[in-house]
């Protein structure tokens, strides 16, 4: 009876090991709410459902890699992360909500370039709104949108409009402005936008980046400013 119940504890304490230590599964799911518009029509053609699935499972893993979250206890506990294909009657070219990526197809329809690869650089853009922390709603939107368009850099998807190194009035501005400050803060300390968006999970200050790099971020972007020949 002993010798039982020790294989029973034993089994029960491995199966909790196990599903403690089990990744996290994403399921992901593409829909094309708009298919005989013109746009809808070219994502089909030339995009793609299966592509695009692929691409958001790409990018979940290259996010994760960024911000250096090897367990799932770092991680947003999403299950799912679903795009919608779409007439976004807002007018943006894409938006996130949530674990929900939304494309705009009147974008699509007039995008001039290779819509494949632009789409790429926007889907991981977009996933990164769904992966990064907030500081609980309290993080700069101009640091949010600087921190997606870090990891488009990172991948290789910047476009021609984007700012180039050093060019931007405030650290904050967004974008590719704050894209490139951020990259030049990880080259002085790498994995300085990991630590960043870990310190942003509960709550946000300017001081993570004195605890991080010794200096406010403002005295930061005259650094950054200046090693490109640029004032601020």
């Amino acid at each position: 009876m002993a010798k039982f119940l020790f294989i029973v504890i034993s089994c029960f304490f491995f199966l909790a090991f196990q599903k403690g230590n089990q990744a996290l599964t994403v399921t992901y799911t593409v829909t094309n709410r708009d298919p005989n518009s013109s746009g809808g029509i070219r994502f089909t053609n030339e995009v793609g459902i299966n592509y695009t699935k692929q691409t958001l499972a790409n990018s979940t893993n290259f996010i994760w890699a960024i911000f250096q979250q090897t367990a799932d206890a770092d991680k947003k506990q999403y299950t799912a992360l679903n795009a919608f294909v779409e007439n976004t009657t807002n007018g943006y070219i894409a938006y996130t909500v949530g674990n929900e990526i939304h494309l705009g197809t009147s974008y699509i329809q007039s995008y001039s370039g290779n819509i494949k690869t632009e789409l790429t650089g926007i889907l991981f853009h977009e996933a990164t709104h769904v992966w990064q922390w907030f500081g609980n709603s309290s993080t700069p939107g101009g640091l949010i949108e600087g921190i997606a368009d870090y990891v488009r850099l990172k991948a290789g998807y910047v476009v021609s409009n984007w700012a180039k190194n050093g060019q931007g009035t405030r650290w904050d501005e967004g974008y590719s402005v704050t894209a490139r400050f951020l990259d030049y803060c990880n080259g002085l300390r790498n994995g300085f936008v990991a630590e960043l968006n870990k310190k942003m999970r509960s709550g946000y200050s300017n001081n993570f980046f004195v605890e991080l790099l010794g200096k406010t971020p403002d005295q930061l972007f005259v650094d950054y400013k200046a090693k490109y020949n640029n004032t601020a």
